[in-house]
């Protein structure tokens, strides 16, 4: 798509303006005299610093520089242990034991004990208290009933000693240790004052300095930090509400990351100096159109696989998203273990799609509604599909609503089609293939499909109690496959985000998971005296 010449010749021109400026005032573009490390991915202020609070991106990013798990993610989004060293797990795979670090104490000084856990779970899971998000927790045996206020504790919850934390839960699973890596599982103090949300005490690699409310959040290098204190002295959160507005503060070197919007993405990669400051991350987005298999011609698996047929995604990820991602062939992103990177796509194949609909018993096409939200990509996509499937006979029409009518028609089965995006929580496959396509999560679970198929589910089931990782992505994959092969939804692609960083910013890796960048390891890289 091409892009009207002043627009495409105002960043080269203001980046060189900007680099010019830093070699006026005595700087070397690869270099910077701030000490502050400054990131401007956000572009709204957290909710909160309470770790039970913890409902969104900026608030679980923040909360994750303050606090920590039992668990942790890195950029690349594997699992390490974090305040526990390691854990067992029991025969039946129901109940984790737990070994607490040594030697941690909170920011107040207060030594991390056993009995920290135990309280900050049952808090998160407290009616009295609970505001977010506390699903991560709820596998815990008793953790339901006590957050409906039917028990006065969580009974799976135990501490035997001060080292010591054992959980059991419902039923296994084993990708239990990754939720735990969740900021809403993050570690506070049983003596945390009440004010914990503006004034948070952890036992993470930054402390709160200053927050100002819908401009940024200061936080100061953890001296006492257990793993070793971050490189950098200090760490600013900046709250920017245009990206385009954040990257015109990353030209000026005013802050030291920011997120590249979709719309932008052309002109950086075009010019050189720009490019080599860019860095990319295969995010945990997945765009999709979800098929309802209930709704008349669409319970006819060839009716489906002629919807995917019939469009070109590949040209829809060219030209609307600017190729930032990977066209999808299964619902699990080709950077998690499940997925399987040798499937091909659907391919874009008109008249197959039309031979699929005649064998269906449909010769002369079908009728659908296309539901969407507003959000202008999201129509953009729309449409490009509409033209798709109006050339292969599935005649279209598109119902645009705001996006809680569009969630709500799907969830009760009013919607033929359902173009949706779909974030993970936390980086397993199951985080995708469970909620979008297990039976058990019809509806308001998320499988808007209302896909079923038992032997599905039962792989589900099976990778579920698999303590394994090789063997547990095995069955992910095997689920997977059965899935795409059924075709519930019209598979489109897996965003890329793109992020720029500063010359100056040296062990920055932009992270798959929202929490996976505690900015422990990157530092600033000044000029001489």
């Amino acid at each position: 798509m091409r892009r009207p010449i002043a627009r495409s010749l105002r960043f080269p021109l203001a980046a060189a303006l900007a680099w010019s400026a830093l070699a006026c005032r005595g700087r070397e573009p690869g270099a910077t005299a701030r000490h502050t490390l400054i990131d401007a991915r956000d572009t709204y202020d957290p909710r909160s610093l309470d770790p039970a609070l913890s409902t969104d991106v900026p608030t679980g990013r923040a909360v994750s520089y303050v606090f920590e798990g039992l668990t942790r993610f890195t950029p690349d989004a594997r699992l390490q242990p974090a305040l526990a060293t390691r854990w067992d797990l029991s025969p039946d795979g129901r109940t984790y034991t737990f070994h607490l670090r040594a030697g941690v104490t909170f920011q107040d000084g207060t030594p991390l004990t056993s009995r920290d856990v135990v309280h900050s779970f049952t808090r998160a899971l407290d009616p009295a208290t609970r505001g977010g998000r506390a699903e991560p927790l709820l596998p815990i045996h008793g953790a339901s009933a006590f957050a409906d206020g039917k028990a006065s504790a969580v009974a799976g919850l135990a501490a035997p000693d001060d080292s010591t934390v054992v959980i059991t839960l419902d039923q296994p699973l084993a990708i239990f240790p990754k939720l735990l890596a969740m900021p809403v599982a993050s570690v506070l103090p049983a003596s945390a004052p009440a004010n914990v949300s503006e004034h948070p005490v952890g036992t993470g690699p930054w402390k709160l300095v200053r927050w100002k409310h819908d401009d940024y959040l200061l936080f100061a290098r953890n001296d006492t930090y257990w793993d070793g204190p971050p490189r950098a002295d200090s760490l600013e959160a900046r709250i920017i509400a245009e990206p385009s507005t954040a990257v015109a503060e990353f030209e000026t070197g005013n802050v030291d990351v920011a997120e590249i919007p979709p719309d932008e993405v052309d002109g950086w990669e075009a010019d050189s100096a720009r490019h080599r400051l860019l860095a990319d991350a295969a995010s945990l987005q997945f765009v999709y159109v979800a098929i309802n298999t209930t709704r008349g011609p669409l319970r006819d698996r060839r009716v489906r696989q002629a919807i995917n047929d019939a469009v070109d995604t590949k040209t829809i990820l060219a030209q609307l998203v600017h190729g930032r991602g990977r066209i999808a062939a299964g619902v699990i992103p080709p950077s998690l273990g499940g997925a399987d990177t040798a499937r091909a796509p659907y391919p874009y194949d008109v008249a197959r799609a039309k031979q699929l609909l005649a064998a269906a018993g449909y010769p002369n096409g079908i009728d659908v509604e296309l539901w969407t939200g507003a959000t202008p990509i999201m129509v953009r996509v729309a449409e490009a599909i509409q033209a798709y499937l109006n050339a292969a006979g599935i005649r279209t029409t598109i119902v645009q609503r705001e996006a809680a009518a569009a969630r709500e028609a799907s969830r009760k089965g009013d919607a033929d089609l359902v173009l949706k995006d779909w974030f993970a929580d936390y980086p397993d496959a199951e985080n995708f293939l469970d909620p979008l396509l297990n039976s058990a999560n019809t509806g308001v679970g998320g499988n808007v499909s209302f896909y079923r198929n038992p032997a599905f589910d039962a792989l589900m089931d099976r990778a579920r109690r698999q303590p394994d990782e090789q063997r547990r992505d095995a069955l992910y994959q095997q689920a997977d496959s059965l899935a795409f092969a059924d075709a519930p939804m019209l598979y489109l692609y897996f965003y890329d985000r793109l992020y720029a960083v500063q010359p100056w910013i040296d062990g920055f890796t932009p992270p798959v998971i929202f929490n996976g960048q505690r900015w422990t390891g990157v530092s600033i890289r000044r000029p001489p005296p």
